[in-house]
């Protein structure tokens, strides 16, 4: 149990403090004015760069803001479509910023689109993979339990990988959106740095749970090995 805590408590941590930065962070942010909303600064951002054929969407929830790159459309939750804040119109145009990776086949964007159904696929089947562990471990069945870990570990590697690949697709959109907004003049200098907080904020999360996923993964792996090592000295006696 220590070994799991000490794998798992500094990620988890590090995860609580970036969500309480991000809410913090977004809550004052909403409080300072823009010139238009988040759904005037989706539009125009898409239309500035020859997107007029991609719509933006109101959709419920709360930060439920998102591209969809199979439908073309920018989704935005109604405290972003409609808010006039910086916060909002920071956020709409960090997903702007997807469809414009889109738009020019940025290739981190392809290789993560690509990777979406093998994530989730080893997401799914990896937790059958370890409830089957456990289960043939209860029973005594240790070389069987050994097997299910091992494809267990390999299923969630493919959800660690994707969430590796997804940072740098995050951060250039965030990049991306911050240029537009100050080449549109959406945002002038005083205001970029709340734009900029909220942005990088959100993006904190992203990292803290790519974080909370490599350490859960390197727990498992431990201890795989350190089973497979006892496995052979047991063996060699």
């Amino acid at each position: 149990m220590f070994i799991y805590l000490l794998f798992i408590i500094p990620p988890t941590l590090i995860a609580l403090g970036a969500q309480w930065w991000l809410r913090s962070t977004y809550s004052r942010t909403s409080q300072i004015p823009a010139r238009m909303s988040g759904a005037m600064a989706a539009r125009r951002i898409l239309d500035s760069n020859g997107l007029q054929s991609i719509p933006v969407e109101q959709v419920p929830g709360h930060l439920s803001d998102h591209y969809d790159p199979s439908s073309k459309v920018v989704r935005l939750s109604p405290e972003v479509y409609q808010g006039h804040s910086m916060a909002s119109v920071g956020i709409a145009a960090h997903e702007v910023g997807h469809a414009l990776q889109d738009a020019k086949q940025y290739a981190p964007l392809v290789i993560r689109n690509l990777a979406v159904p093998v994530a989730n696929f080893g997401g799914s089947i990896s937790q059958i993979f370890f409830f089957a562990a456990m289960g043939l471990l209860f029973a005594g069945l240790a070389p069987l339990a050994k097997g299910a870990m091992l494809l267990f570990i390999v299923c969630f590697s493919a959800t660690v990988i994707f969430q590796i690949i997804n940072l740098p697709v995050e951060f250039d959109a965030s990049s991306r959106a911050k240029n537009e907004l100050v080449s549109l003049g959406i945002v002038s200098g005083p205001d970029l740095g709340s734009v900029r907080s909220v942005l990088t904020a959100a993006a904190m999360t992203y990292v803290a749970g790519t974080l909370q996923a490599l350490s859960t993964l390197a727990y498992y792996v431990f201890q795989f090995a350190m089973a497979s090592g006892m496995g052979r000295s047991d063996d060699s006696a």
